[in-house]
């Protein structure tokens, strides 16, 4: 059963030094267009895979925030004729850059039924802020937070960034303390990875570009465990911390290996058991709708191996880890008799432990989580 909605606004009118997901510089892009073919790919969709137990959307970029208020209307109009997120336990949340909302876009939203912000901060060193390519800097977060609260805003969550070029641990140190201070809900952080065809990568290859040490790394996340806990921030998942009831429900649908829409250019969706990919490039997305009603370019069916490859890759991102009764349930199978050499062999290196029902990181495998999650690909 499907139980989110991914809708992706692939524009931006800057591109992050560190970014490698989908997205085109704003200007001269046909964004009324596009925002008609994903109307017409979200009716599509319902149309042929109905929503039964939708419990989130969420609405990412690129800059989701760039949209001007007339073409918001018409974006949250349809989201909001199609997959009516009204309820009291639905999660709507939108992507933004700190500096690009107004009172009147973050009204609009508020009206639409969106309920949750998530605010790209990434880090509230200035410098570090230019460095990365960044528009916004700390004021413009200190505005757009206390903005988005006056208008009524009650669950807000930000991006936070370590191990950046340059980044010490006293600055990141620095960046903790102030978010803490603006009193949010919900705090992702995550170590820069540097990915191909990034700006960072070209830089790296050069020798342009200097990180913190690995040891310098390693410090900076431990850091950030030990100050989450202390200012009342749960970690529920390795990169992911909330106040109580804050979780984001969006995200669990990933780690949890739940279905999924993926809408717009370069969108994934996983559905009917079957993991489909969109069209990136924004002209190819719109002709392939136009031929055949939907963008596919890639439709994988999943096997029940790579379900149970999944389970264990995605649910042991989770703190809680993987439950041993719910994995039985759903496969008809015990998770030892599918994974136990890759579990002794975990437990053996003191990454994975046992509690109750459940089969987990332990703290020494949040270190290495990647490590611990690839013995499970079999």
């Amino acid at each position: 059963m499907v139980q989110a909605a991914y809708l992706h606004i692939p524009f931006c009118e800057q591109i992050c030094h560190y970014c490698d997901f989908n997205k085109v510089f704003l200007k001269g892009q046909p964004v009324d267009e596009y925002l008609q073919y994903m109307d017409t790919e979200l009716k599509h969709t319902i149309e042929a895979y109905p929503p039964s137990s939708l419990k989130s959307i969420f609405v990412g970029g690129g800059t989701p925030t760039v949209l001007t208020v007339n073409q918001l209307e018409i974006f949250l109009s349809s989201i909001n004729n199609y997959l009516n997120p009204r309820s009291k336990t639905f999660e709507f949340t939108f992507e933004a850059n700190p500096g690009d909302l107004t009172e009147d876009k973050l009204k609009l939203m508020l009206d639409s039924g969106v309920n949750r912000i998530s605010f790209g901060v990434q880090t509230f060193d200035d410098e570090l802020l230019k460095a990365i390519g960044r528009t916004h800097r700390r004021e413009d977060v200190f505005h757009t937070i206390e903005l988005a609260k006056q208008v009524g805003f009650k669950n807000i969550s930000i991006d936070l960034m370590y191990a950046l070029p340059n980044q010490t641990i006293e600055s990141f140190q620095e960046s903790l303390d102030i978010a803490f201070s603006l009193d949010v809900e919900h705090v992702s952080a995550y170590s820069l990875i540097i990915e191909p065809k990034t700006v960072f990568y070209n830089l790296m290859r050069k020798g342009k570009l200097h990180l913190p040490s690995q040891e310098n790394e390693a410090k900076m996340y431990e850091i950030l465990m030990e100050e989450m806990e202390k200012n009342g921030f749960r970690q529920y998942e390795i990169s992911n911390f909330s106040k109580e009831g804050f979780e984001s429900r969006h995200n669990l649908t990933y780690w949890n290996n739940e279905e999924y829409y993926g809408i717009g250019a370069g969108a994934h969706s996983y559905v009917s058991r079957k993991r489909i990919s969109n069209a990136g490039p924004i002209k190819k997305y719109m002709s392939a709708i136009d031929e055949h009603g939907f963008p596919y370019v890639e439709t994988h069916s999943v096997t029940v191996e790579e379900k149970m490859e999944e389970e264990l890759f995605l649910g042991l991102r989770k703190t809680k880890g993987v439950s041993i009764s719910h994995f039985q349930e759903k496969f008809s199978v015990s998770i030892y008799d599918v994974f136990a050499s890759q579990i002794k062999e975990q437990k053996e290196k003191g990454l994975l432990e046992e509690k109750d029902d459940f089969i987990r990181l332990t703290n020494k495998g949040k270190f290495l989580g990647n490590e611990v999650f690839q013995a499970f690909l079999i």
